[in-house]
């Protein structure tokens, strides 16, 4: 064989990074389609790695999906931990929702592939694994917004107030990665403006949503 034809040596990686690797090029393209429109094939070509090279590290695309699903929803709650609210004080309130929505935010515009993977991606029915990987990335803002806004025990008006901006940060976080035709600060600000005009209409049925308007002034 002569030295134009032989093949380039295969890169040396860490069983680590190899996986690594593996689970960035699953995650690009579970972002893009739909998990059943994507095969071993498909992530292998995309990693530069073989067919049985996938099958070795995760067995199969299931394991794959799950594995690159949690490490989406890892990197996104590491995210959120870092979202420490102020000492108690009405005026800090807002500020440190826009401060934890800016987080998030982050990590949408610097991991969109596993962000759109883990909200839009595999199948309608969420259940088993996946269900709880992305209840628990739900669940785990819900916390954050929570501990944000001062609310030790939600009424169920507040309950059904928080979880409805959720969704809607959600679906917002998803079209500006569709469209990118707003400015990302100008949809945080809309965003936070949102959740003061739900809290508006929730005051309306339930005294404690009132007096944590009335904190916001």
């Amino acid at each position: 064989m002569t030295p134009e034809t032989a093949r380039p040596p295969r890169r040396r990686l860490s069983v680590d990074r190899r996986r690594e690797e593996l689970m960035a090029a699953a995650l690009e393209l579970f972002g893009a389609r739909d998990a059943e429109d994507v095969t071993i094939d498909d992530v292998a070509s995309a990693a530069g790695a073989s067919r049985a090279l996938v099958y070795h590290y995760f067995g199969g695309k299931q394991e794959l999906y799950v594995a690159a699903l949690r490490s989406a929803a890892g990197q996104l709650e590491a995210r959120l931990r870092e979202a420490r609210p102020r000492a108690h004080d009405g005026a800090g309130l807002l500020g440190d929702l826009a401060s934890g929505l800016g987080r998030y935010f982050d990590f949408v515009e610097e991991h969109a592939a596993g962000f759109a993977a883990l909200l839009r991606g595999g199948p309608a029915n969420r259940t088993g694994e996946v269900g709880e990987i992305v209840d628990g990335v739900r669940q785990r803002l819900f916390r954050l917004v929570q501990r944000q806004m001062r609310v030790e025990e939600p009424t169920p008006v507040l309950r059904a107030t928080l979880r409805s901006w959720i969704a809607s940060v959600e679906t917002a976080g998803l079209d500006w990665l569709e469209h990118r035709d707003i400015e990302r600060a100008t949809l945080e600000r809309m965003l936070v403006e949102q959740m003061v005009a739900l809290l508006g209409v929730a005051a309306r049925h339930d005294p404690d949503a009132r007096r944590l308007l009335e904190q916001h002034g």
